[in-house]
């Protein structure tokens, strides 16, 4: 029987959201290119956690050929690109945190670790971890990154008051406690790139760097964020809530979407004393996320160009997801593993 690790102290929530009143919204139906047509995310090849470990949040393919993934618990795993379904991963590195996002940083082929207690991370292809947020603005929960050709890393700070186990009352809150924020590698400084972010979460470069594509998740929104100004446009309304972002390469990109929008969540906005309440209850006794996989694939004007769902919820609350070559790899915020499905 396995020995579980010790945790990390957890920062604490404040026991009471601070909710305004906003009108309510009524989620539109997965139809037209939302449609229910390409169910293949059922049908997906698994990679467990070792230990009854939970939680890969995001998925990385790193060019030596390892797909790379963290637990709740601190670890970042790593499995070959050409593993067969079932098979255990490696250790490669521990953060004494609980990692989120992972990306690759093109200027020396290290990793990039947004951990929702260390902040930004570096970790070298040996397991070596080193923190890099930390002069300039504070980071509370640093949460998806992207990675420019100068070595500028642009990510996520979903929420200046609530840690990531506590991201339903920042959803039931409903302000804009997040920003997207730039840390610099030659001065090792952090700045502000744009602040009164609704739960900021997935991000990735435009190809000419011109602007960030940036998921808004309590917004269920697509956002164009121009660099260096910040300037925010809205691309897209989406039908669910967004988490992880990631590029392609040649201007699309994959947005991963744990659950579509919720009825009962968007029916409260206008009863801030009500979302108060039930911010209060058990998590058990709060509104969940639909047991629903779904991925979309847009362009950079937020047009949806794919879908792939799995209404059957085998493999839910998808939360990272990464194309390679043929296939597409899946991260999820509550699952036990990875997975895998072919695009052909």
């Amino acid at each position: 029987m396995a020995v579980p690790r010790p945790r990390t102290p957890r920062p604490r929530a404040p026991r009471l959201i601070r909710p305004v009143r906003e009108p309510a919204t009524v989620p539109p139906p997965l139809d037209g290119p939302w449609a229910p047509d390409d169910r293949r995310l059922d049908a997906a090849d698994t990679f467990p956690l070792p230990d009854g470990a939970h939680g890969p949040e995001d998925v990385l393919v790193h060019p030596d050929g390892r797909v790379i993934s963290g637990d709740e618990d601190g670890r970042l795993w790593w499995w070959p690109a050409d593993a067969e379904p079932g098979t255990r991963p490696r250790l490669l590195a521990e953060t004494d945190g609980r990692p989120l996002g992972i990306e690759l940083d093109p200027t020396d082929g290290t990793l990039v670790i947004c951990d929702a207690y260390q902040g930004l991370l570096r970790v070298t292809p040996d397991g070596a971890v080193r923190r890099l947020s930390g002069a300039g603005s504070p980071v509370h929960l640093a949460d998806n990154a992207t990675v420019a050709p100068d070595g500028t890393i642009y990510f996520t700070d979903s929420s200046d008051r609530f840690p990531v186990e506590h991201w339903r009352r920042d959803l039931l809150e409903h302000r804009p406690n997040g920003k997207v924020l730039a840390y610099q590698p030659d001065s090792g400084r952090t700045e502000v790139v744009v602040a009164g972010l609704y739960f900021p979460n997935g991000i990735a470069l435009t190809p000419d760097g011109a602007a960030l594509l940036v998921a808004e998740t309590a917004t269920h929104r697509l956002l164009r964020v121009g660099l260096p100004d910040g300037a925010v446009t809205v691309l897209a309304d989406l039908p669910a809530y967004p988490d992880n972002l990631a590029a392609v390469g040649d201007g699309t990109y994959w947005i991963a979407l744990p659950s579509p929008r919720r009825a009962i969540v968007e029916r409260l906005l206008p009863h801030p004393r009500v979302r108060q309440l039930v911010a209060l209850l058990p998590t058990a006794a709060q509104p969940r996320p639909a047991r629903y996989g779904l991925v979309a694939l847009v362009d950079g004007d937020g047009r949806v160009l794919r879908t792939l769902h799995g209404p059957a919820g085998r493999y839910p609350m998808i939360t990272g997801v990464r194309q390679h070559r043929d296939q597409l790899w899946l991260g999820s915020l509550t699952g036990s593993g990875i997975a895998r499905v072919p695009l052909g």
